[in-house]
């Protein structure tokens, strides 16, 4: 049974870091941070990112736009894309590092104590690209939500509101954080038993070191 669920949340941590590492990339570029509509033109939505602003007309389609200055950014959009992608580099770097510590890959199956601290690492790793991915969404929903209800602003100027990227990006880091959990939970469970030709191999080296003993101990 702890074998089964051992190799069962080394899969799962390993998937849903993966599934959350791809959202985390996809949230990072996509341009759907912020959505916005104009109510005397409702066939015009705009939509923001972290790297561009995008306008989609119905004749026209989708025509986006880099934003021209790094620094010219408000500080929530500056620091969000540090974080995600340092989040990125951690989550690449966990599922590196947690793949070489899966019972079933065959490198370095004698070092189980290795593949026990890779695995911790990997879900260390997880944790932190979950929580670093989980503070720019939820910043950048913040100020979206005092600019929505700030008093000083005529009800008739347009508000941003929640873009579909935000929603990603929750759902990456929840990803990675269930991720990381799993992946720990595995390295602390018991390790699985050898393989039946490991475990030949073994008694036939404990049986041969018996009779090495007993030949040394009738010599003398």
């Amino acid at each position: 049974m702890a074998l089964v669920f051992r190799t069962v949340a080394q899969l799962a941590g390993v998937s849903l870091s993966l599934l959350g590492w791809v959202l985390s990339c996809l949230t990072n570029y996509l341009p759907h941070w912020k959505n916005l509509n104009l109510d005397l033109n409702e066939m015009e939505n705009w939509t923001m990112g972290l790297w561009q602003t995008c306008v989609t007309q119905e004749e026209v389609g989708m025509q986006c736009k880099d934003f021209d200055s790094f620094l010219a950014l408000p500080a929530e959009l500056r620091v969000s894309r540090i974080l995600m992608f340092l989040s990125n580099g951690l989550g690449f770097l966990g599922l590196l590092v947690s793949g070489f510590g899966l019972d079933c890959l065959r490198i370095g199956e004698g070092q189980r104590d290795l593949k026990r601290r890779l695995l911790i690492l990997g879900g260390v790793l997880s944790w932190a690209s979950g929580i670093i991915a989980l503070v720019p969404v939820s910043w950048v929903a913040h100020k979206t939500v005092q600019e929505f209800w700030d008093e000083n602003v005529p009800d008739f100027v347009p508000r941003w509101e929640f873009g579909e990227a935000l929603f990603l990006g929750w759902f990456a880091g929840l990803s990675l954080l269930l991720g990381g959990c799993l992946l720990n939970c595995a390295a602390c469970s018991s390790h699985a038993p050898l393989a039946s030709g490991h475990y030949a191999v073994a008694q036939m080296q404990d049986h041969h070191h018996q009779l090495e003993t007993r030949n040394i101990n009738l010599k003398n």
